[in-house]
């Protein structure tokens, strides 16, 4: 393995696990504790990990958070698999709620010809849902988190709760199957939430990066949401594992 091809792999492996320690590290990679330090120390010069007494830390906490723009350009192809996958859920007449996001922004691209009622919190999907008249739109309204291009608060909360939908389609900064699902901002947490009680079914959609991940502000329960639409690149154990929750992992 290459040492550039090895600290890729140990950013990866700090990222999912939180923490992890050098004597962990070396055994994984069969090289000396001198070899890990040395890329530790680099790794972290490059702002990619915090270096610990003994191992490194994520330097993503729970409260982070990265930006639509940020969003909107990592793992795109994912996003886009994921939008077509979850829209073949969709059916002439239904009512459905599309949360604010980059991967539910990929739904939207593919309602077109659809015969639906969309009720939505985001900024940017209802300018994607102009272009096809056979959308009814419902926007919440509400106050404009300019980092998520989302509405929330009170406002958009009151609207949801006025509606009872067919589907949900909700996104998320963390998945596990202890904490639920998370998002770094109560507001939105709360949001999501409320779209996720006036729903008959309730889709997760969320790229392969997002699980064993927590995030400050729960939003829901694992057992609060019937599937998960997910890419390829999904861990192999992991349908499993929620199925045994009664909640089918698509990818």
């Amino acid at each position: 393995m290459f040492a550039e091809e090895r600290k890729a792999r140990i950013v990866e492996l700090v990222h999912t696990n939180k923490r992890i320690k050098v004597n962990e590290l070396t055994e994984k990679f069969k090289v000396s504790e001198s070899t890990i330090r040395r890329d530790l120390q680099e790794l972290e010069a490059m702002g990619l990990i915090k270096r610990t007494h003994g191992g490194a830390v994520s330097i993503q906490t729970t409260g982070f958070e990265p930006s639509f723009k940020e969003k909107e350009d990592a793992y795109l192809k994912e996003k886009e698999y994921i939008g077509e996958l979850a829209s073949r859920f969709i059916e002439d007449g239904d009512t459905i709620i599309l949360d604010s996001g980059t991967t539910t922004l990929e739904i939207a691209k593919r309602l077109k010809g659809k015969k639906v009622t969309v009720l939505t919190n985001s900024v940017t999907i209802p300018i994607e849902l102009a272009k096809s008249n056979s959308v009814e739109l419902i926007v919440t309204g509400g106050y404009i988190r300019w980092n998520t291009l989302s509405m929330v608060g009170p406002i958009a909360n009151a609207t949801i709760k006025k509606f009872r939908v067919d589907k949900a389609f909700i996104g998320a900064n963390g998945v596990t199957i202890k904490d639920g699902i998370t998002t770094p901002d109560i507001n939105e947490a709360t949001t999501k939430r409320a779209m996720i009680e006036v729903a008959k079914e309730v889709y997760v959609v969320v790229d392969h990066s997002k699980f064993n991940k927590v995030s400050f502000s729960r939003i829901a329960d694992i057992k609060s949401i019937d599937c998960i639409v997910t890419d390829k690149n999904v861990n192999g154990k992991l349908p499993e594992k929620y199925k045994q929750l009664g909640i089918e992992l698509l990818y």
